[in-house]
C-alpha cells in the first residue's frame, strides 16, 4: 500500500511597503516639490527668452520683425519714461476689472438659479445656450449702435463674455454635486438654506473658481480685441497703432504687457480661490499649498 506524500502548504508571502520620502519627511518633501515647481515655472520662460535673444542677435530671425527681448525691454523703458505706457496699462486694467466683476456677478447669480431650480434651468438654458454660441465680438456693433462710441460698449462685450463662462461653470458645479452629499444633508435635517450654505455651495465653489480663472484670461483677450478695433487708448490700441506705423518694438511692448496683465489677473483669481476653498482636493488648480 502506497502512502501519499504529505501536502506541503507554501508559506504565505508577506509584502511590505516601505514609506517613501513624502511619508518620512512630508514637510521637506513639500518644500522640495515647491522649489522644483518654482524652478520649472521660472526656468522654462527664461530659456525661451535666452533662445529668442540668441536667435535675434545672431541673425537666425529678422530682428526687424522679431526684435530681441532686450530691445523690447529698452523700448518699454523709454515709453515708460515718456509717460506713454502706464496710462494704457491703467486703462486696460480698469476695463478688465470692472467688466469682469459685472459679468462674473451676474453669471454667478444666474448659474445659481439654473443650478438649483430645474424649472429655471429648463426655461433659461436653451436660450442661453443659443446666445453662448454667438461670437461675442459680433455683438460689438450692436452695443456701439445702442450705447455709442466710448468705453461702455467695450465693457459690455467683456462682461457678456465673462457672464457665459461663469454661468456655465456655476450651474454645472451645482448640478454635479454628488447625491451622497445631498443625502447626508437630508439625513441631518438641513433646511433648504442650510443645504445650500453647508453642502451645495462649498462643494461647487472650487469648480466655480476654475470658471472664474478661465473667464479672467478670456476677459484680457476680448478687451485687447475691442481696443484694437474701436479703442482710442489702452494696450489694444497701442498694438494696433504701432502695427499700423510699422513700429515693431512698441507693438511687442503692448503684446508683452497684455500677456503680463493676463498672468497677473489670473494669478490673483487663483490665489483668491486657494484662500476661499481650503477644502479643494489635491490636484485641483486651486488646491492649498
Amino acid at each position: 500500500m502506497t502512502v501519499p506524500a504529505p501536502t506541503v502548504t507554501p508559506a504565505p508571502v508577506v509584502v511590505r511597503r516601505l514609506p517613501g520620502p513624502a511619508e518620512r519627511a512630508p514637510r521637506a518633501h513639500r518644500r522640495r516639490r515647491r522649489l522644483l515647481e518654482t524652478g520649472l515655472g521660472i526656468g522654462v520662460p527664461v530659456l525661451l527668452l535666452v533662445f529668442w535673444q540668441l536667435a535675434s542677435s545672431l541673425g537666425w530671425v529678422d530682428s526687424r520683425s522679431y526684435p530681441a527681448p532686450t530691445t523690447i525691454l529698452d523700448e518699454a523703458w523709454t515709453m515708460s519714461g515718456r509717460g506713454e505706457l502706464w496710462p494704457d496699462i491703467a486703462q486696460t486694467g480698469f476695463r478688465i476689472l470692472s467688466s469682469f466683476l459685472i459679468g462674473a456677478l451676474i453669471g454667478f447669480l444666474v448659474g445659481l438659479a439654473t443650478g438649483l431650480s430645474p424649472m429655471t434651468r429648463a426655461a433659461l438654458e436653451p436660450l442661453l445656450n443659443g446666445l453662448y454660441t454667438v461670437p461675442k465680438l459680433a455683438l460689438l456693433p450692436i452695443f456701439l449702435t445702442v450705447f455709442g462710441f466710448g468705453q461702455l460698449p467695450q465693457l459690455m462685450v467683456v462682461a457678456v463674455t465673462v457672464f457665459f463662462f461663469v454661468w456655465i461653470s456655476t450651474s454645472a458645479a451645482i448640478v454635479a454635486v454628488p447625491e451622497g452629499f445631498r443625502d447626508a444633508g437630508r439625513s441631518m435635517g438641513f433646511s433648504r438654506v442650510q443645504m445650500f450654505t453647508h453642502v451645495l455651495f462649498p462643494a461647487a465653489l472650487p469648480q466655480v473658481f476654475v470658471g472664474l480663472r478661465i473667464a479672467a484670461g478670456v476677459a484680457v483677450l476680448v478687451i485687447i480685441a475691442t481696443e484694437f478695433l474701436v479703442g482710442d487708448n489702452g494696450l489694444g490700441f497701442l498694438i494696433f497703432d504701432a502695427q499700423r506705423l510699422f513700429l515693431t518694438a512698441p507693438m511687442y511692448v503692448g503684446i508683452v504687457c497684455s500677456a503680463l496683465l493676463g498672468v497677473l489677473f489670473t494669478a490673483i483669481i487663483t490665489w483668491i480661490g486657494r484662500k476661499a476653498c481650503p477644502w479643494a482636493p489635491r490636484g485641483n488648480d486651486i488646491q492649498p499649498r
